[in-house]
């Protein structure tokens, strides 16, 4: 959002296109987290599927009410360059149509809508690293996990990602959307938290593989639609910017399936539905921190680099013997380096005058030292922080990890008293609402 300084409205005016456009955006991202839930659910174990779909949706209400009471201050108040202040706490003096106090008076928008687009970015973050944590996590410790991370990792990073006063902000590295806020910082964290759980029973000499491949795309599919407000929503005005974040994201995200597909082709031998799901998301991945500093054409190269470095690295956990289990550190980890690392070669001042001309376009190597230290800052400490507040949270509840036996049997029966299906016999449903009937079945008289 750097370059949003290309509103520094001589006069703060409130403009009703710019404000609907920003609210729409923002209804685009929240739907982002329920198609991620589809796109995760549909990825594990049908025994495991309800519980991955409400990991995703007690997150959205989780962090709405951290953001509200907290976290929204934190990120975006004061002027300290390492955390915001509680200055905005409880929303208070937000209402007014009034520049925040905090170096942001360029909005020509009400600061709710600031807050209300702002939240959905840290809604998703914290749900995108259920996938690395799927099929093994208790759900108390999980939602104790999405309080205390939304406050002391995905705050300051977002303060000095985005806040004028951040240290990264000023230090002049770029992330227009979100590359080292949400991805890179929740695929950090998503390593974290699988090396403190541990590998999933069985992994990987047992074949774990998705049940419901329909339910992937129908979810990346929603994820692509949501995503054009997540980057072209991130130039806060209906404009110019707004319209090259969204042709480079569908740009790239088209590309950067082609490149997937390709590389799991000469790979694999084969192209797979997963693949292509898989490689739109890598896409707009790594388009994000970029999608409004490079070409439609720079959108096209790295788009083809992101989905064939993803498509490759989601092999490390092998190599290295990690279990993330639906490969969020070779997506969201590495496709937001990647992205965000590639502005220093591919950004040019031909779409946005606010952007820089980097080393492709002879601007040498000053705005990718600045992108490798922004990069650098944010994965070390989400992984360092996560990590330790995974520790004292597992110590306080006795443990992350669910017992072995109802790893086995299946998270969505023992921790929710449901199935995500129903297959006759096999049961399926809520086992509180089936009790009453099966009950009723017992009393009819032969």
């Amino acid at each position: 959002m750097e370059s949003l300084v290309i509103a520094a409205s001589e006069f703060y005016e409130i403009n009703s296109g710019d404000t609907a456009w920003v609210l729409a955006s923002a209804a685009l991202v929240l739907l982002m987290t329920p198609g991620l839930a589809f796109f995760y659910g549909g990825m594990v174990r049908g025994k495991n599927v309800l519980n991955m779909l409400m990991m995703n949706f007690i997150t959205i209400g989780i962090v709405s009410v951290v953001w509200v009471l907290a976290e929204f201050s934190l990120a975006f108040g004061g002027s300290s360059g390492i955390i915001g202040d509680l200055h905005y706490a409880g929303l208070s003096n937000t209402a007014a149509n009034l520049p925040l106090n905090s170096g942001i008076d360029w909005l020509t928008i009400p600061p709710l809508a600031f807050v209300a687009f702002q939240l959905m970015f840290a809604v998703i973050t914290p749900a995108l690293f259920t996938g690395s944590i799927a099929d093994r996590m208790k759900f108390g410790p999980f939602v104790t996990l999405i309080a205390v991370w939304s406050l002391l990792v995905y705050a300051p990073i977002a303060h000095w990602v985005w806040a004028p006063s951040g240290w990264i902000f000023k230090q002049g590295a770029f992330d227009f959307a979100g590359g080292t806020v949400v991805h890179a910082n929740a695929g950090a964290a998503g390593l974290a938290l699988a090396l403190v759980l541990g590998k999933r029973k069985g992994w990987p000499k047992e074949p774990m593989r998705p049940h419901n491949l329909p339910l992937v795309l129908l979810g990346a599919g929603l994820l692509w639609f949501g995503w054009f407000g997540f980057n072209a929503g991130s130039a806060l005005t209906a404009g110019g910017l707004a319209s090259v974040a969204f042709i480079t994201t569908n740009t790239a995200t088209a590309s950067a399936m082609i490149g997937w597909v390709i590389t799991e082709k000469f790979r694999d031998g084969h192209p797979t539905t997963l693949g292509a799901a898989s490689g739109a998301v890598a896409g707009l991945v790594a388009i994000t921190p970029a999608c409004a500093y490079v070409s439609p054409v720079g959108a096209i190269i790295l788009g083809l680099l992101a989905g064939s470095i993803c498509c490759l690295a989601t092999g490390l956990k092998f190599r290295f013997g990690y279990d993330d289990a639906l490969d969020v550190v070779g997506v969201h980890l590495v496709g937001g380096v990647l992205g965000a690392l590639l502005i220093g070669l591919l950004a040019t001042t031909a779409f946005n005058s606010l952007s820089v001309d980097a080393l492709f376009y002879g601007g040498g190597f000053s705005q990718l030292g600045k992108q490798f230290i922004a990069v650098a800052g944010s994965v070390i400490y989400s992984f360092v922080a996560t990590y330790i507040i995974a520790r004292v949270i597992s110590l306080i509840f006795g443990g992350l990890r669910v017992s072995e036996d109802v790893e086995v049997e299946g998270l969505d029966i023992n921790l929710h008293a449901e199935s995500g299906y129903e297959l006759g016999g096999i049961g399926g449903g809520s086992v509180r609402a089936a009790a009453p009937a099966a009950r009723a079945s017992e009393e009819v008289p032969a």
